[in-house]
């Protein structure tokens, strides 16, 4: 299955490899070299496709937990002051998607969308102590009855060029269903009350809409 938004990336892309070989196959005489130059076009496509796959996922739904957003690495657990929202101290997790990781984004918790907001900006790499502050982002806050309110920041990275997010204020929203999509490499971050107790570890994997990053 593959995400909708990539619909015409991947349309572009079969069109453009399949042009790519056959192009190769009438135009190419050496037969090694007809060969390289195919499977560089065959690998291209392939690449595009595993980006914008979109796996099922079995969320262990519960108003009692947090779960990843996205898949990726743990990069940061902290205690920080979250200066846009709520202008105090938050538990922060940060989690770092590379390009060959699912760029789907899910929320995190139940609840209510009490906040939405874009905010364009740089394309400094994911992993940059400003990218939060600097780079091209959303900040989406969702309210739930066990955890009140809750932060998660979708962050555009080096090779990010958009970024999707579905949540409007108002909505109703389900754990684990699709609240957007980033493009080509990025990170979330996710900013819970001090005092929750964090399930996850630095440098672990974790896949988004099944691991449990924290619990009330």
């Amino acid at each position: 299955m593959f995400h909708k938004e990539g619909a015409k990336i991947i349309l572009i892309a079969t069109i453009v490899a399949t042009a790519w070989i056959l192009l190769a196959d009438e135009f190419i005489d050496i037969s090694w070299l007809r060969m390289v130059i195919q499977i560089i076009g065959l690998i291209f496509l392939i690449l595009i496709l595993q980006f914008f796959r979109n796996p099922k996922r079995k969320t262990p739904i519960s108003d009692q937990t947090v779960i990843a957003p996205v898949d990726g690495k743990v990069v940061v657990i902290e205690e920080v002051y979250e200066p846009e929202y709520f202008k105090d101290k938050r538990l922060q997790v940060s989690i770092f998607m590379s390009p060959i990781n699912v760029h789907v984004t899910r929320y995190a918790v139940n609840g209510k969308i009490n906040f939405s907001k874009y905010h364009p900006g740089k394309y400094l790499v994911a992993w940059h102590p400003k990218a939060s502050t600097e780079n091209e982002r959303t900040t989406v806050v969702i309210e739930n009855k066990n955890f009140g309110e809750i932060l998660y920041r979708q962050i555009a990275g080096a090779l990010a060029r958009r970024i999707i997010n579905y949540a409007e204020e108002g909505m109703q929203v389900v754990q684990g269903t699709d609240a957007g999509f980033i493009k080509f490499g990025s990170r979330v971050d996710l900013y819970l009350p001090l005092g929750t107790s964090i399930k996850v570890q630095l440098n672990q994997t974790v896949k988004g809409g099944e691991t449990v990053v924290a619990e009330k």
